[in-house]
């Protein structure tokens, strides 16, 4: 079957009943993870960005602590995942200054992460590409913001 365009959906959706949206709301978040994380971030978080933000740090700082450390390949694996977990819970807010805060953060993890990631070039780069990608989304930023999170990018960056 071939999907649609989004327009199409959107002006068949005009014709349906309240009730009947809420039944293809419902019967859309049982097919994936993903509709229903994100269902779950419009209905209940969207209007508690701050709280949203945190209770990701804490997955975070949860997912980091459940590394596993006896090599490096596990290592790698691992902070990839956490970095995937990141990104979509990025996707969902679609708020820059989200997405900045918890890149920042899951940077400033990565930097304090025993063993050090200075001894793996793959994990180095990893870090050095998502400094990259927070340096170039600072700069839509406003001002003040660009300069308090300026101000965390250099304390990541110096060695």
């Amino acid at each position: 079957m071939k999907a649609v365009t989004i327009k199409e959906i959107k002006t068949e959706l005009s014709h349906y009943s309240q009730k009947e949206l809420v039944e293809l709301c419902l019967r859309l978040s049982k097919f994936k993870k993903e509709n229903k994380e994100l269902l779950t971030y419009l209905l209940f978080e969207s209007s508690n960005e701050v709280g949203y933000i945190s209770s990701i740090k804490l997955e975070i700082d949860e997912q980091f602590a459940l590394v596993n450390t006896k090599t490096y390949y596990f290592i790698k694996k691992s902070v990839r995942k956490i970095l995937r977990s990141v990104k979509t819970a990025i996707r969902y807010s679609k708020n820059k200054e989200t997405e900045i805060e918890l890149l920042l953060y899951f940077c400033k993890k990565m930097k304090d992460f025993k063993p050090s990631i200075n001894k793996n070039t793959v994990l180095k780069n990893l870090f050095n590409r998502e400094i990259a990608s927070i340096e170039k989304k600072m700069l839509v930023l406003h001002e003040d913001l660009q300069f308090d999170y300026g101000m965390e990018l250099n304390k990541l960056k110096s060695p």
